[in-house]
């Protein structure tokens, strides 16, 4: 099991779109991979619970992946992440 913490630097957080893409590049990993803020932690994988954490531009979440494709897992969402999702 692997973590590194990341900060949302687009400006509408994690929210309808950027969401949509954040669970899609999850789930094209064989790990289990869960978004945490503060004391909640939910599976990246479900847009109902990342939309849940109310993630906004400038908040540090922490990426957690376990399984065979951890590191991949880990080292794809932070580059989507540090993408800024490709808001222009």
């Amino acid at each position: 099991m692997i973590s590194r913490d990341v900060v949302i630097t687009n400006n509408s957080g994690l929210h309808a779109r950027p969401a949509t893409f954040f669970i899609q590049k999850a789930n094209t990993y064989k790990a289990s991979v869960w978004i945490e803020k503060d004391d909640r932690k939910v599976n990246a994988k479900s847009l109902l619970g990342v939309l849940s954490l109310g993630i906004a531009k400038g908040m540090t979440v922490t990426l957690i992946a376990d399984g065979q494709d951890e590191n991949a897992a880990i080292a794809g969402l932070v580059e989507l992440v540090d993408s800024g999702f490709s808001e222009a």
